[in-house]
């Protein structure tokens, strides 16, 4: 089990190409669960969009460890891992205060490491549309391209 809710880190280096972004900055992130799109925002104005797969039980608010469900809220990109086990990938800040505090009250793990990242690397993950722990997936071209533009400190929204 600790394999696979162990996060997006790899020792080993992949060596990638990463474009460079010179354009307006991104402001927000929205990803909207139910479209299974993430949209890229420079203030109000739409930058980029892109089809995503979620967590292998996408309904709902994840609440716990190993629920399969992808967080909704607000929250903060807090890193980029350049040797994310799944390609790259920008790290999302939950649990927050809130998530942490519901957790506490019913004396349940809120699980964590929740990510934006590339796609499947292991057999069982191929083929299927919702297929990771809770973290968002986008094919590995498309994460090179988010990578580049998204800074630390980027909110995002996550809808349901």
């Amino acid at each position: 089990m600790a394999f696979i809710f162990s996060g997006c880190f790899n020792s080993s280096t992949v060596y990638k190409s990463i474009p460079n972004y010179n354009g307006p900055k991104i402001t927000k992130i929205v990803v909207n669960k139910s479209q299974r799109k993430l949209f890229l925002f420079h203030n109000d104005k739409i930058i980029k969009k892109f089809k995503v797969g979620l967590g292998f039980n996408p309904k709902s608010h994840k609440s716990k460890q190993g629920d399969g469900r992808t967080p909704e809220g607000l929250y903060f990109i807090d890193r980029k891992n350049y040797n994310s086990k799944y390609f790259l990938s920008l790290g999302i800040s939950y649990p927050n205060t809130e998530d942490k505090k519901y957790a506490k009250s019913l004396d349940i793990d809120p699980g964590g490491d929740i990510f934006i990242h590339g796609g499947p690397r292991y057999k069982g993950e191929f083929g299927k549309r919702d297929w990771t722990a809770g973290c968002i997936s986008v094919s590995d071209k498309n994460m090179k391209v988010i990578y580049s533009m998204v800074k630390a400190g980027t909110p995002i929204l996550i809808n349901p």
